[in-house]
């Protein structure tokens, strides 16, 4: 659980802080007196009470000075816990900030939804850094699920189905899930979510992005449902500047902070989709009940065996399934080769939650397809896998 300890004489912000903190958050905000102002550390974690505390929020209406003081004290003795700075910001004031170790700077006018998001990526940063702490005789940690939901095609829903699982992960693991949208393109994931995200991949493959993860994940946006996303550039023209070396070192950089990262990617075996299977511990292959897309499938399986880039964990998704289509499920089984494992049937939500820009799976609607994206979403719980995925697939025979 999160804790937030705030040191102010605004009564106002602290009440927007608990208004953030009391929603998607979990945790108390405890207040912490500024008259006089803690002499250091020992002085505000002696008043500590409940669980451990993770954010330090200091102003407004305490001495900068002070503020800066106490957070290099901090960033000194205790660097698992970040501290945020609310202040008007300046260049000196940025400068000072940064060096002190300061991990955020807040404006005193923010709102309840941009404080939020502070506390968010606080946290985060925290569980970094605790993780980071770890004793040389521990065990190394393990690195996250890449899940990459591909498909030679567009137009079959991938998508909607990566959106939906990343929703659906951060059920049982809030704020430890990534979406990507590794379609550098033509990716629409933001779009999808309805959001307006400040970064992109294209700030996120350069700069200091690149050799540090805490860097790395300023660049995200937060999602009301718990999880971050990674967008794709705004600009198509981006996507030459982007190449798949640097794609396989952004998603080993989220591996290491989530535990899961869910890549949509562009339809086709692209660069940018190669160095994601390359990385991948899981492709979700997503197929419309449709000849082309069959035969496109069976086509990008029979590459990638040749090339030996097959990730283990395969889960292979029908969508758009009709009865009505003139083909069984059967009969798409025996032409790509594999068990279809998740069956999603044609229905009026899908189209109506992607044009509200809220995944079925955020919005607990009841309909066959629905239950079958939970079904996809189970077989990553470990709570709910009693066997390996490849010991769940029957044998079918190919025509």
């Amino acid at each position: 659980m999160s804790r937030f300890n705030v040191v102010t004489t605004v009564p106002e912000f602290e009440r927007k802080l608990r208004t953030a903190a009391g929603g998607t958050l979990t945790g108390n905000v405890q207040s912490i007196p500024s008259v006089p102002f803690p002499a250091g550390p020992e002085e505000i974690l002696a008043r500590q009470t409940g669980e451990p505390l993770e954010v330090l929020v200091l102003g407004p209406g305490i001495p900068v000075d002070k503020a800066i003081k106490l957070a290099s004290v901090f960033d000194l003795m205790y660097p698992e816990i970040s501290v945020i700075l609310v202040h008007e910001t300046t260049e000196k004031v940025a400068v000072q900030a940064m060096r002190s170790g300061v991990r955020d700077l807040l404006s005193p006018d923010a709102d309840a939804d941009a404080i939020r998001v502070m506390l968010e990526r606080a946290c985060l940063a925290a569980a970094s850094r605790r993780r980071g702490l770890v004793p040389p005789n521990e065990p190394e940690r393990q690195t996250g699920r890449i899940i990459s939901v591909m498909s030679p095609k567009g137009g079959v829903g991938k998508t909607t189905v990566a959106t939906n699982l990343a929703i659906g992960l951060a059920k049982f693991a809030p704020m430890s899930v990534v979406l990507v949208d590794f379609d550098v393109q033509f990716g629409d994931v933001a779009s999808g979510l309805q959001l307006n995200p400040e970064h992109n991949l294209s700030d996120a493959v350069g700069g200091s992005a690149a050799n540090d993860s805490m860097v790395l994940k300023a660049y995200l946006t937060v999602h009301p449902a718990g999880i971050y996303v990674l967008a794709a550039p705004s600009n198509p023209a981006d996507s030459e500047h982007i190449s798949g070396e640097q794609v396989g070192h952004v998603l080993a950089q989220l591996a290491s902070e989530f535990a899961f990262v869910v890549v949509d990617t562009s339809p086709g075996l692209g660069e940018h989709v190669l160095a994601t299977l390359e990385q991948a511990t899981d492709v979700v292959w997503v197929c419309g009940m449709d000849i082309p897309s069959i035969k496109g499938l069976r086509a990008g399986l029979g590459v990638l065996h040749e090339i030996n880039l097959l990730p283990p964990g395969r889960h292979v998704v029908l969508n758009f399934a009709d009865k009505y289509s003139g083909l069984r499920v059967q009969d798409v089984e025996e032409t790509i080769g594999v068990p279809v494992d998740v069956i999603l049937p044609r229905s009026k939500t899908i189209p109506l939650s992607t044009n509200r820009g809220v995944p079925l799976l955020q919005d607990n609607v009841r309909d066959a397809a629905a239950k079958g994206l939970r079904k996809l979403v189970a077989r990553f719980d470990p709570a709910s896998q009693s066997k390996p995925h490849k010991q769940v697939h029957r044998r079918v025979v190919i025509s």
